[in-house]
């Protein structure tokens, strides 16, 4: 089954084939159509799966397919990771495939001035990708519409867990919209991942 076959944008497609990839991995086949229809997802899947390609690419699809000047100034898709490393490494993929379609893509995350973090949360982005620490001390200063959120992105929340982020992730989910499309993503489904996802999920599908 071909990247062509799962419903992805003509422009994601053309990103995609640049990074060479040819054949879905299983995460990402059965993620990517489910995601597309709306349907908030469990995804338990092991670094190095692909599982980041797996939730970017039909939000980005979905993006770039409503986009419209109504969003300037807004966040329109926020997503939550563990640690500085990852979130740079989210920024890149989301920043590689999206090339063709003109999707804004910003990040923010600790040990780093804030003063450009600042100025991206004044701008809005499509892609906000966070690390729950520094994106509560930039919203708790005032930065930053996460009114207009359409999708959330927990990512690696079982690390999200073990770093003692659960408090944080709770007063992020007061700030954003109840109707959204959410998407949790972990290497392992335990109690306490299962009692987020109650949380944070409506009638979520499990992959």
């Amino acid at each position: 089954m071909p990247f062509a076959s799962l419903g992805l944008d003509a422009s994601i497609l053309k990103a995609v084939a640049d990074q060479g990839y040819t054949e879905p991995t299983p995460i990402q086949k059965a993620s990517i159509p489910v995601i597309i229809s709306g349907k908030d997802v469990i995804g338990v899947a092991q670094t190095g799966t692909g599982k980041t390609a797996a939730f970017t690419l039909p939000l980005l699809t979905k993006l770039v397919r409503t986009k419209s000047g109504a969003h300037q100034g807004k966040v329109r898709c926020l997503i939550l990771a563990p640690t500085r490393e990852l979130v740079v490494q989210i920024a890149e993929n989301v920043a590689a495939y999206s090339r063709y379609s003109g999707a804004t893509v910003a990040t923010c995350y600790g040990g780093v001035s804030e003063r450009p973090q600042i100025a991206a949360l004044r701008r809005g982005c499509d892609f906000l990708i966070a690390t729950p620490g520094r994106l509560l001390d930039l919203g708790g200063q005032g930065h930053g519409d996460f009114s207009a959120v359409e999708y959330l992105v927990l990512d690696e929340a079982d690390r999200m867990l073990d770093m003692g982020f659960i408090h944080d992730v709770k007063k992020i989910l007061a700030l954003v919209p109840k109707d959204k499309q959410s998407l949790l993503f972990s290497a392992t489904f335990s109690d306490e991942i299962r009692e987020l996802a109650n949380n944070l999920l409506k009638d979520p599908q499990s992959i």
